[in-house]
């Protein structure tokens, strides 16, 4: 396969600019890694043959998977994948070797999808990561630890949510601000919102969670509260909270 199909993953298709591109890439590229390591496992066994030269799993952006040799252009179009996967192929527990390879999967994934994200501000990058958090890693497929993960993750306190991102849809300056702010500024919005409570669950506010405003009664919710993911929020143009919708219509 040559460069310009491996740069481009797709036969030539330009880099993914928006969020919504650059998630999509991500999430081709592992569906790719997770067929190579499970229903494609014995073939990919088989092609990672310790006697070759140094060789890596490539995902694309066609769902296409290789194992490869290494770029030669030095600096490379996009950040490879680990080197060698073949060489500990024969000297390690089959099931330890994937779950090896599936690790170093996961660290290129996301290191691709930030090169693409490098022109991204900072809201963008936080709710690109929180998309790509919504999905189990490839080790967490690979391993079976995915499902424990997930379930130690509702188990834990509130304010250990797991998706990063706040979302702006009231008229409350807290989030357009934050994309011309200097990087010091990170830490602001707890301050500001200290005393917002989530309409739910009574949970205060946290930057370190996802929460989306009723652009009704403006009032505040953790959208695990409301069963409202970011993703599911970026294609709602005006949001109503549980309360608000069950409200009959003025006549």
């Amino acid at each position: 396969m040559d460069a310009s199909y491996r740069r481009a993953g797709s036969g030539g298709g330009s880099a993914p600019r928006s969020v919504e591109d650059i998630f999509k890439d991500y999430r081709a590229r592992r569906s790719a890694i997770l067929r190579a390591l499970t229903h494609d496992v014995e073939e990919f066994y088989a092609q990672c043959d310790p006697e070759k030269e140094n060789l890596c799993l490539y995902g694309y952006a066609n769902e296409a998977w290789e194992v490869a040799l290494p770029a030669e252009e030095v600096p490379t179009e996009l950040p490879e994948p680990a080197l060698g996967i073949n060489f500990a192929r024969d000297g390690m527990n089959r099931r330890d070797w994937l779950a090896l390879v599936a690790v170093h999967s996961d660290s290129w994934l996301v290191s691709v999808a930030f090169y693409y994200a490098a022109r991204l501000n900072r809201n963008e990058r936080k709710r690109l990561f929180s998309m790509m958090n919504e999905l189990p890693t490839v080790f967490e497929v690979v391993s079976g630890g995915g499902k424990q993960s997930r379930e130690r993750d509702r188990s834990a306190s509130d304010n250990s949510g797991r998706n990063k991102l706040s979302v702006k849809h009231t008229s409350e300056p807290r989030i357009e601000n934050n994309a011309s702010e200097p990087d010091e500024g990170y830490d602001e919005d707890d301050g500001d919102h200290s005393q917002t409570l989530c309409g739910t669950c009574g949970g205060i506010y946290s930057a370190d969670e996802f929460w989306i405003g009723c652009d009704i009664c403006e009032k505040w919710y953790h959208g695990k509260c409301v069963k409202i993911t970011p993703a599911k929020a970026e294609s709602i143009k005006q949001y109503k909270c549980p309360s608000c919708s069950k409200r009959p219509r003025p006549l």
